[in-house]
């Protein structure tokens, strides 16, 4: 790992300062220096920076996504509109070309998400990244905590090494913060009540997002099917529906499809509990199909035996239909057919915040201007997960980091030659 300064000097003030070593913050150090900004510090609480960054590596590491970027804005859910322009700014194809920068080249997969190629783990890209901002001069401060604002408007931080408390006074900072899941990475949200205390900032309160859900499943269940995965599954709730794999596990259900409804999914359990949800186990086939081939099935086979021989399902599905539906619906073949393309589940609660993958809620955008500067505090960024905002897995949640950051140091700039003096 690249060695930065451990500490920072009493005497000396950046002219930048980024509180959060998380992609958000690191792009904005980055795009800053690039631009000739001298004296931009990063500020990380953590040991390293990019803690988070890199346990999200752990599953698959997809910086982007390889769709057209006209469908890019949609996944912002409403916020639509504002990330429309900042992917304008810095997009997709925009964060592929910054890793081949750094050395690190990158594909599109099947699923298409954007991979870098199998001999680059997220460790690698952190490193290369490290050393771009080290030769740009960017000075990077690890366990330093900020604790709020002091008088006359400094940041007041702390060296967690030593304990020493003290205040630096930048022309501009970012605070890059991040959300309130994974604690132990360092997003924590604990910022959240410094800047309400202090700004008397309006937020929103943290929800889980990207996130499984909670089934009432009864105790033969889960102990017969424990976690198994539904291979190319639909699932509905409301209007909104997605697909892929999903993953039964001892609590209820896990997942892409089960993440990317989790705006939904909230919603309907904020009207009522339990919320439905539907699985389709058959996307491919149309209803009269499914019904045509359950009534080629001879009299006297088992419920295993007809799914199995007529469509290809196999354990734990008649097991799952026994849980979530009377005898009497399994016996009528119309009924059956109908079953196997919308199994109702009832969804009891979202799993807890610091499971989730990311959370919504934090700073809303009413608290920002067009820069992503806090109108109650000019001069002060905002960036990244800290934002209210939320978006599926798949490349979006990364992208939208990047996205933030890259848009806010464009405002800092902006900011800097304006009060220049």
């Amino acid at each position: 790992m690249v060695k930065f300064a451990a500490h920072t000097p009493m005497q000396q003030h950046p002219t930048v300062a980024i509180i959060g070593g998380g992609p958000a913050g690191l792009v904005a150090a980055q795009h800053l220096a690039e631009a000739g900004v001298q004296g931009v510090a990063v500020y990380e609480a953590q040991a390293t920076p990019g803690r988070k960054f890199l346990v999200a590596g752990h599953g698959g590491f997809n910086l982007t996504n390889g769709e057209p970027v006209a469908a890019f804005g949609p996944r912002y859910g409403h916020r639509r509109q504002a990330f429309e322009q900042y992917l304008g700014h810095f997009g997709p194809a925009e964060l592929r070309r910054w890793a081949a920068q750094l050395g690190i080249a990158t594909y599109v997969g099947s699923s298409g998400r954007v991979f870098p190629l199998e001999e680059h783990k997220p460790a690698h890209l952190l490193r290369a990244w490290l050393q771009r901002l080290e030769h740009l001069g960017v000075q990077l401060h690890t366990r330093h905590r900020w604790l709020g604002f002091g008088p006359g408007g400094g940041l007041l931080m702390r060296n967690e090494r030593t304990g020493t408390e003290f205040s630096v006074a930048p022309r501009a900072t970012l605070l890059a913060l991040g959300g309130a899941s994974w604690a132990k990475t360092g997003s924590d949200g604990q910022w959240l009540p410094v800047l309400e205390q202090a700004l008397g900032l309006q937020s929103v309160p943290f929800r889980p997002s990207n996130c499984g859900v909670e089934v009432a499943w009864s105790a033969f269940f889960r102990e017969k099917v424990g976690r198994t995965p539904l291979k190319n599954v639909l699932l509905r709730c409301g209007q909104h529906e997605a697909r892929g794999e999903v993953m039964l596990t001892e609590y209820g259900l896990e997942g892409t499809p089960v993440y990317a409804l989790t705006p939904a999914i909230r919603e309907a359990l904020q009207a009522q509990v339990p919320a439905q949800l539907l699985l389709n186990l058959k996307p491919d086939l149309g209803p009269a199909e499914v019904l045509q081939r359950l009534q080629q099935a001879r009299r006297g086979r088992s419920l295993p035996d007809v799914l199995r021989q007529h469509l290809k399902l196999g354990p734990p599905i008649p097991t799952l239909l026994r849980e979530v539906a009377p005898a009497a619906t399994l016996a009528d073949t119309a009924r059956l057919a109908k079953l196997l393309q919308a199994l109702p589940l009832p969804i009891t609660a979202l799993r807890p915040l610091d499971e989730a993958i990311s959370t919504a809620g934090g700073v809303p955008f009413e608290e920002v201007n067009e820069h992503l500067m806090l109108l109650r505090r000019p001069g002060v960024f905002v960036a990244g997960e800290m934002l209210d905002w939320e978006a599926p897995t798949g490349g979006y949640l990364l992208q939208g980091c990047f996205s933030t950051g890259a848009w806010a140091a464009r405002g800092m700039a902006q900011w800097l030659q304006h009060t220049a003096t």
